[in-house]
């Protein structure tokens, strides 16, 4: 009897010291091993890639967006291009109708949704685009940016044209409106409109809370981290979740007022981070003037030789589309959400401002930051990638400005989470009820999930996130497609008004007349 009950004890006791000796394993990883497989399943479907060589392939949500990209800016006669001063004036309040329904001016609502799509991917995305394709990927970002215009400017039409105005002045307008609305009014299929929008919603939630949330709390905490002390930073170990917590009180206190509160913010913060970011970039080039026309010279040359990085021009063409359409988020869809909040009753000239997005997010922030590497030589750099890349590049003029950087990094992700917490909720309330319950209700959820995400590292919750986040783009697009014709007669209409009479106030009635 001794001896079996010597046995058990040794045996407790080994059982014991294997399990001290076992490694603990975090909430983090833990959460990662049990959506790991399902985000596998869902990012391998959305990001599914089509083989063109041996080295190269193209993810065909790539092909999707693009396609559209291109369609709708030969359909509508090059309004990117034309359309262009059009947008100018109407953001400058030549159009401005003060006692139309809305909530935001056409200025707020650009930089609102402009603050959605302003970020990371300027920064870490474009020196990304640049290490994998050459500088010659900078050129196809250019060329993303541009087609990207038009299918900007066919949602955020939409949004306004289909969007709801509720009893309390507040709208709800975008991608769940027109797919449902519109498709039943201009096509009759009501069936298909509600199914497209409803599953435009699903992934929008899981969009604005992973990749408009986790994802950005986690990398301004990295950034505190790294620029308050590194290991040895107050928020490092297991403090990340208070500065978590702090972000989450200021974010709830912006968007507990609703849009016109974000709105009020984001037309602070966009133009002084967007102005500080492209005034850092005018001192490194004005440093480097003698390189800029090398740096033009390398750009046009290695987007159509086959000797850049990545597998040749194809290679080249990919990366710079990729991170192009990626950066401005062209089809998917979110934009028309904020733009559907502005004070207008005729929808089209929205159109027209939300063009200037992907402008100011590819064309001029992107490539800022694309001549920056190039200039500097820094594309060469095999020792950084991503922000560090982007970061050595500044580095190389302005010392201080990976401190600069940093702040840039936590108001990019503080902008683009107050903008995305207003996607979410429309999203929510389009699924479980425009009232008070569902509205505080996510906005607590949302303010949760900042600090859940500032200390966690969820690769897969990550890569989930973006698939639904690109999602999206699938029913989105279906609907911008069929209701192509709608946006179009109403855009020759305002065309067609400004030419012939330039009268102010422009209305609604007016365009009408145009189209009769």
């Amino acid at each position: 009897m001794k001896r079996i009950l010597l046995s058990a004890g040794l045996s407790l006791v080994s059982l014991s010291g294997l399990q001290a000796r076992a490694p603990k394993v975090s909430i983090d990883q833990r959460i990662d091993e049990a959506v790991g497989p399902a985000a596998q399943f869902i990012s391998d479907i959305i990001f599914y890639e089509l083989q063109i060589t041996d080295t190269i392939s193209v993810p065909l949500i790539l092909v999707w967006l693009l396609a559209g990209a291109f369609f709708f800016t030969f359909y509508l006669g090059f309004i990117n291009i034309r359309g262009f001063k059009h947008a100018l004036h109407i953001v400058r309040g030549k159009y401005n109708q003060e006692d139309a329904p809305g909530e935001v001016s056409h200025f707020q609502a650009l930089t609102a949704a402009v603050s959605g799509t302003v970020g990371l991917g300027n920064i870490a995305g474009v020196a990304i685009a640049i290490s994998l394709g050459g500088p010659g990927a900078t050129f196809w970002m250019i060329l993303a940016g541009l087609v990207g215009m038009s299918s900007k400017f066919v949602s955020c039409t939409l949004g306004v044209k289909y969007r709801d105005t509720h009893a309390d002045g507040t709208v709800s307008g975008g991608p769940m409106q027109y797919l449902s609305k519109g498709l039943s009014i201009e096509k009759g299929m009501p069936k298909l409109g509600k199914f497209l929008a409803a599953f435009f919603a699903l992934m929008c939630i899981g969009g604005a809370i992973g990749a408009g949330n986790m994802f950005q709390i986690n990398q301004a905490t990295q950034q505190m981290i790294s620029v308050t002390g590194g290991a040895d930073s107050f928020f490092g170990g297991g403090n990340a979740w208070i500065f978590g917590l702090i972000i989450a009180v200021l974010v709830g206190l912006v968007i507990l007022g609703g849009m016109k509160s974000i709105a009020q913010v984001t037309e602070r913060v966009v133009p002084l981070m967007c102005g500080i970011y492209i005034l850092a970039a005018i001192v490194v080039l004005l440093a480097n003037f003698t390189h800029i026309p090398d740096a033009f010279g390398l750009i046009f040359e290695g987007a159509f030789t086959s000797s850049a990085i990545g597998g040749g021009i194809v290679g080249t063409m990919i990366q710079g589309l990729r991170r192009g359409l990626f950066s401005n988020e062209a089809g998917i869809g979110s934009a028309s959400i904020a733009h559907s909040a502005v004070k207008t009753n005729v929808p089209v000239t929205e159109g027209f401002v939300a063009s200037l997005e992907p402008f100011i997010d590819t064309v001029v922030v992107c490539t800022m930051t694309a001549l920056v590497i190039v200039v500097t030589g820094s594309y060469n750099l095999e020792s950084a990638d991503g922000i560090a890349l982007t970061s050595a590049s500044f580095a190389t003029v302005i010392s201080w400005f990976p401190l600069l950087l940093a702040a840039a990094v936590i108001l990019f992700a503080f902008s683009t989470m107050i903008t995305w917490s207003y996607y979410g909720l429309k999203a929510w309330t389009y699924l479980f009820g425009n009232n008070k319950v569902a509205d505080i209700s996510f906005k607590v959820i949302f303010c949760a999930f900042i600090v859940l995400g500032a200390p966690m590292q969820l690769n897969s919750v990550v890569a989930f996130s973006d698939a639904m986040l690109f999602a999206m783009s699938i029913p989105n697009m279906i609907g911008l497609y069929l209701l192509a014709p709608v946006v179009k007669s109403d855009m020759l209409a305002f065309l067609s008004y400004a030419r012939s009479s330039n009268k102010l106030p422009l209305t609604e009635e007016a365009i009408e007349a145009e189209k009769a």
